[in-house]
């Protein structure tokens, strides 16, 4: 079973990522090319966070896998903007 302490340290890793990437979405947006690694890396760090929450989520009880289930869709529409961006 995961723990609280687990699931919320998860959490927050994963607002980190998402705060990185909305970071370098706006970054890319307002036509600054010569931060692409940074922007890649975010796009890393949201499939990193997006990979072990879907690991934690099999330990989880249907609360935690229920936080789990609401951050794996913003992880997913962050994800998905990023990757829909024309920059």
């Amino acid at each position: 079973m995961a723990t609280r302490n687990s699931v919320d340290q998860l959490l927050q890793e994963c607002e980190d990522a998402i705060n990185l990437a909305q970071e370098q979405y706006k970054s890319a947006a307002s036509q600054q090319h010569d931060q692409d690694s940074d922007f890649t890396q975010a796009l890393q760090a949201i499939e990193a966070a997006y990979n072990d929450l879907v690991k934690l989520a099999y330990s989880a009880n249907a609360q935690q896998r229920d936080q789990l289930h609401r951050m794996r869709l913003q992880l997913q529409q962050v994800q998905n903007n990023m990757i829909l961006l024309d920059h």
